[in-house]
């Protein structure tokens, strides 16, 4: 390290050219969003559904573009208007098809075949309220394509597969400019396009935000504990180095930003700024006992960057744990904060350390700053610790009881409107939908024939037709459809159009009628319901977002109602859609999480090991470790915030940084032991030397992560409060818990 150290200059080059091609690299950053990242890999219904789709599409491949009138859609101006919109819409880029009640007929057998009537008359307003009542008798476009109240009209572009950023913006920009050309101003959006643009800009946002908020906490932060401008000056430009070079690998490498990307900049500040800190401070020490630089920076990175480095692999450990996660985007995130801390660390000591030997000694020190407050109040708490072992003990116990209680109390009833920005416009379109239409999550049942069957069988459609009937009968499904539609709405139409007759035949004679005739009028229509085997069939809805628990109690009833309810000899059923990913992702992040953090808890284990060599401090090293965790899992149990794949990234968090302050202070233990000095006098020097690095990198990382608390990312706040507290728990369970742990244990 000496020999490496003594080329500070080139070191400097070195890093001054890599900032600069990172920072020309940042143009290239790309963002993303896409609800498949959160579909747990190697899953067996993630498979079946990849499988499903080959046949019949993705289910999240529509933008819905509902636009309200203030009494009333049956206005002879407002449906001219409509309808025109309607029509023009199937020119936007990416759209396949759409629809709406304007461009819609009900089909009618007459004595020369089937005529179309349509569903509004719009150029006779006096059969407007007729059709209203019509529309409201049949309840087959109710909640999809018109409100219960009739105040809005819903048009529903399909899209092809798949849509980019890019893309979407494209797509939406058109129908932006369409709808101001129309004069259309109350209007809401819902659909993967939508979220697409909505998420991906709040990325955005939140990077930029999050990168300036908490540039400015360091900088006061280390005015408030340094008072010297040059200090501040190079520990900023230290961590912001590390983001840029970091920012810049994911962008030569083309790796996309996604939901998590906002706390990339706080746990590189904030964690480079930790690892910056306990060099300087060690640094300015020796200094003020005065030790020439060299020597100085030779014996903090020999007592000092030692720590620092296992505590930067404990770090990049926690994060790492997240790769037992199924989710790609939290699994992708734990690998790319593991290798952000890494990059902090290497920033640290060969671009820090040699820029503190190039810089006069006279720049460095602070002026007029007494730190004798800082001793005071260290010694005052080694002092506590050793008059009060006993009731930190049963403190210390409590504390984990009353933790363990809140844990029992953790839910996963998540919601997908947790996900959308605070009082952000894709925020209150999803809540439009939720209350006056269908809501967006997806939920489809694939259904399979055996034995010979074809989907196009009587015995198959009436086996499907209880499953469409249950499902209709559950209030949170909604817009329920099946490839039985169109037989029905043939039986309708051979019976005057009446909303009676809205259903399947009860002669298998009639049926094989109609089954001709669907293939000869609705052909295309029908293949998306039927595949060309006629095998395989689907049946298409909408659930509400009403929480994740109560959605699963609904899947277990429909799921037992398809054992006992149907001929399981003819035909399988199997719920399938996006939304049954999402919702098992949920269930999943449990599992992973506490495999993740047992792996993580092994390979630190293996580090104090190697480091301390002494099997009673690695015991001693870990029991802090845990409450913090337990504390954390305990504050989603009494705030009563529902567990998902985004939140399980704070005991990722908690675990890598929190373990950082017990290596710091059983390393500066260990080395005073080695020098000979007693057991007390080595605690005291640990509070004296060390004690003040922990404070100011805890309280550096408590208000860092406060910063999530202005957030308008719902999961980041919730995020920023529970890692921010929970750290500061961490700390102070290491300044308590340990010293009395190392006095009974050692």
């Amino acid at each position: 390290m000496q020999r490496i150290l003594a080329q500070k200059k080139i070191l400097l080059f070195v890093f001054l050219i890599l900032g600069i091609l990172a920072t020309l690299s940042l143009k290239q950053l790309k963002f993303s969003f896409d609800f498949g990242d959160f579909f747990p890999e190697g899953d067996e219904d993630l498979t079946f559904y990849q499988d499903f789709i080959k046949d019949f599409g993705t289910d999240d491949n529509f933008l819905l573009i509902a636009i309200e009138n203030q009494d009333s859609v049956f206005d002879e101006k407002f449906l001219t208007e409509f309808h025109q919109f309607s029509v023009d819409a199937k020119k936007f880029p990416y759209v396949t098809n759409s629809q709406s009640l304007t461009t819609l007929f009900y089909p009618l057998k007459s004595p020369i075949g089937y005529t179309r009537l349509p569903i509004i008359h719009l150029k006779d307003s006096t059969k407007y309220a007729a059709d209203w009542k019509k529309i409201k008798a049949d309840g087959l476009f109710i909640n999809s394509l018109i409100a219960k109240d009739g105040n809005s009209l819903v048009l529903a572009l399909e899209t092809v597969d798949d849509l980019d950023y890019e893309r979407s913006k494209e797509l939406l920009n058109a129908v932006r400019s369409r709808l101001k050309e129309a004069n259309f101003t109350t209007y809401h959006l819902l659909g993967r396009s939508f979220f697409y643009e909505a998420l991906v800009e709040m990325e955005k946002r939140e990077l930029q935000i999050t990168t300036i908020a908490a540039s400015i906490l360091i900088v006061l932060i280390l005015f408030l504990v340094y008072r010297s401008l040059t200090v501040i000056a190079l520990s900023l430009l230290s961590v912001l180095l590390s983001l840029i070079l970091f920012m810049g690998l994911l962008s030569a490498y083309n790796i996309q930003l996604n939901a998590l990307a906002a706390f990339y900049p706080i746990l590189i500040l904030i964690v480079g700024t930790s690892d910056v800190i306990h060099i300087i401070d060690d640094y300015l020490g020796k200094i003020k006992k005065g030790f020439e630089q060299e020597i100085a920076m030779q014996m903090t990175l020999k007592e000092v960057g030692v720590s620092t480095l296992l505590t930067s692999l404990t770090t990049s450990i926690g994060f790492a744990s997240l790769l037992t996660s199924k989710s790609t985007i939290v699994s992708s995130f734990g690998v790319n904060a593991s290798l952000g801390v890494l990059i902090a660390f290497i920033t640290t000591i060969f671009f820090t350390c040699p820029l503190l030997l190039v810089i006069n000694k006279k720049y460095l020190l602070p002026t007029n700053v007494n730190s004798n407050k800082w001793q005071l109040g260290l010694q005052a708490t080694n002092r506590f610790t050793k008059k009060n072992p006993r009731s930190i003990l049963f403190g210390s116990l409590f504390f984990g009881i009353i933790c363990i209680a809140g844990i029992s109390n953790i839910n996963t009833n998540y919601q997908i409107k947790n996900s959308f920005p605070l009082n952000s416009d894709i925020a209150h379109d999803f809540e439009f939908f939720q209350h006056h239409y269908s809501g967006f999550r997806p939920l489809e049942v694939a259904v399979i024939t055996k034995n010979g069957y074809k989907i196009t069988d009587f015995e198959i459609a009436q086996e499907i037709e209880k499953v469409v009937q249950e499902m209709k009968a559950i209030p949170v499904i909604q817009s329920v459809s099946s490839a039985n539609a169109f037989y029905k709405a043939l039986h309708k139409a051979n019976h005057l159009n009446k909303s009676a007759f809205f259903k399947l035949p009860n002669k298998n004679k009639e049926f094989e009628l109609y089954k001709k005739e669907v293939k000869k009028i609705a052909r295309r229509q029908f293949s998306k319901f039927v595949n060309t085997d006629e095998t395989k069939s689907r049946i298409t809805s909408k659930v509400l977002d009403v929480g994740l628990d109560t959605i699963s109690k609904v899947y277990k009833d429909l799921n037992a109602f398809i054992l006992t309810a149907t001929d399981t000899s003819k035909v399988k059923f199997r719920l399938t859609g996006t939304g049954i990913l999402l919702d098992k992702n949920s269930i999943y992040v449990r599992e992973s999480l506490i495999n993740g953090l047992l792996i993580g808890s092994l390979l630190v284990a293996l580090i104090m090991v190697i480091l301390f060599k002494n099997l009673k401090l690695v015991v001693i090293s870990l029991l802090p470790n845990i409450l913090p965790l337990l504390f954390a899992a305990a504050l989603l149990g009494f705030l009563d915030i529902p567990l998902e794949a985004t939140i399980s990234v704070v005991f990722a968090i908690v675990f890598g940084i929190a373990v950082d302050d017990t290596i710091h202070f059983l390393g500066r233990f260990k080395l005073s032991r080695t020098n000979g000095l007693s057991k007390e006098e080595a605690l005291a020097i640990t509070f004296a030397e060390t004690g003040r690095a922990l404070v100011i990198t805890t309280l550096t990382l408590f208000f860092g992560f406060m910063v999530l608390l202005f957030s308008i990312n719902q999961p980041s706040v919730t995020i920023g409060l529970l890692v921010s507290v929970t750290l500061l728990a961490a700390l102070i369970v290491d300044l308590l818990l340990l010293p009395v742990l190392i006095r009974k244990l050692l």
